[in-house]
């Protein structure tokens, strides 16, 4: 009898429910949105700190540490000062051209200078957070895109070229590309309207590609270092940058699993995505270093599970754990293939290897998530009777590799041509390269009058 007592009780419930007055089951109800709301919000706020986190400290140490003792304070400030000239550039008109309505390829200046953009959702976007929290998500997104670029030119470019350049580059390339992806309309748009549906949970196409292509048509149009490849150009602090790619993996968590807009089970899935690739591609990443020069360095570890974290970040919101590992393994082998080969055969000086990571890490993810991309996964595109659509090639949807080429060739040719012309305008006006004396000097001393290390002191 005892054990008849909860369940009429539960019972009991039930039937008060039902019959309770409308405006007590409008509370509840409020109520129980009120709290995904909380917890939505809260995740969100977290994922967009972590985010900052991937570039200060995250990128800042990681890139840091590569270079040789007298840029490392140079380097360090420019993925620093995007923190501080994205974030006006985008409550001016960057959050707008990304996110606003209008053309396939360009918001409008509805949000223009944070205009409607409080408390409220958006619905197109994220119904259960504010547009706020929304908005200055996306914004450590447009922070980190362009410090990436850094890593191609280091040791080798102006202050305020670097300054000029990332403003441009921001208007012409990141917010085109993030409102095509992403904007609600934009051309590549899998969800909100676009004519060559691209999946891109994360920023493959938007950060990745771009970022990555963008560096190498830096390297390629300023020349090598002095002394390249002649002289050694080692890393003059790995301990700063093994510290810097572990919190670039802790911060890709709010990077890949944030970008599901909320705290339920896709956010989980791509959390366990994120991870997974990033192992995978680490552990391919050491075996062919280990395969090709006889010993895994910790270089190679640290490079390798950056590669998987880039070739994950489009489709980890789309696949499975076991596509995920896959799609990290061959990551890790396709960018040591780039950077240790490709490269040296090439002869081009991509510094930090921006191109051979992101670039190529960027567009193999984007590709394979047009092979693994599921329903089973993420069921968010549906027919009119509400029925999921097949997502990738594992769901008989073979033409979705074709829609990822395409949304991959539109961020190549972007990022080419609008380069390019940028460091062009930036050249004529400014000059874009340090003069000889000072780059033998450093750009620690001669852009920032300073030293990382005082020995004598």
């Amino acid at each position: 009898m005892n054990k008849l007592v909860p369940l009429l009780t539960i019972f009991a419930a039930l039937g008060q429910a039902q019959t309770a007055a409308p405006d007590k089951i409008a509370a509840l109800e409020a109520a129980v949105q009120s709290a995904q709301s909380a917890g939505d919000n809260a995740w969100m706020l977290t994922s967009a700190a972590l985010v900052l986190m991937m570039t200060g400290p995250g990128l800042a140490l990681f890139y840091g540490g590569l270079v040789r003792k007298k840029n490392v304070l140079g380097t360090m400030m420019q993925s620093f000062i995007m923190m501080a000239l994205i974030t006006v550039l985008w409550a001016f008109v960057g959050y707008s051209l990304a996110f606003g309505e209008g053309a396939w390829f360009i918001g409008d200046l509805r949000y223009a200078f944070l205009s409607n953009v409080g408390g409220a959702p958006n619905t197109d976007y994220a119904p259960t957070i504010p547009q706020q929290t929304f908005m200055v998500y996306q914004l450590m997104f447009a922070i980190i895109t362009p410090a990436l670029i850094t890593g191609a030119f280091a040791e080798r470019m102006k202050f305020s070229a670097m300054l000029l350049f990332m403003t441009l580059w921001a208007l012409l390339v990141y917010f085109p590309m993030a409102h095509m992806v992403w904007g609600k309309g934009g051309l590549l748009n899998a969800f909100l309207g676009g004519k060559f549906p691209c999946f891109d949970f994360a920023g493959g196409t938007v950060v990745h590609i771009t970022s990555g292509v963008s560096a190498l048509m830096c390297a390629l149009y300023m020349g090598k270092r002095k002394g390249y490849p002649a002289e050694p150009m080692k890393p003059h602090n790995l301990a700063l940058s093994f510290i810097g790619a572990c919190l670039l993996w802790v911060g890709w968590f709010g990077f890949n699993a944030g970008s599901a807009l909320g705290s339920g089970a896709l956010a989980s899935s791509a959390f366990v995505a994120t991870h997974f690739g990033a192992a995978a591609a680490a552990i391919g990443w050491l075996l062919a270093e280990w395969m090709h020069n006889g010993k895994p360095s910790v270089l190679g570890g640290i490079s390798g599970c950056v590669a998987g974290l880039v070739a994950i970040t489009p489709a980890s919101g789309f696949v499975k754990p076991m596509p995920a590992l896959i799609i990290g393994l061959v990551a890790g082998l396709v960018c040591y293939s780039m950077v240790a080969i490709v490269k040296a055969k090439a002869g081009y000086d991509d510094s930090l290897d921006a191109f051979g990571v992101h670039g190529i890490g960027g567009t193999l993810g984007a590709v394979l998530t047009g092979v693994f991309a599921t329903n089973e996964v993420n069921n968010a595109l549906k027919d009119s009777a509400g029925k999921p659509l097949p997502l990738g090639l594992v769901d008989g949807n073979a033409g979705q590799i074709v829609n990822q080429v395409i949304g991959c060739a539109i961020s190549w040719i972007l990022a080419i041509v609008a380069t390019l012309i940028i460091l062009k305008v930036c050249d004529m006006v400014l000059g874009v390269r340090v003069d000889h004396d000072e780059e033998v000097q450093g750009l620690d001393l001669a852009m920032h009058g300073e030293e990382a290390y005082n020995l004598e002191a």
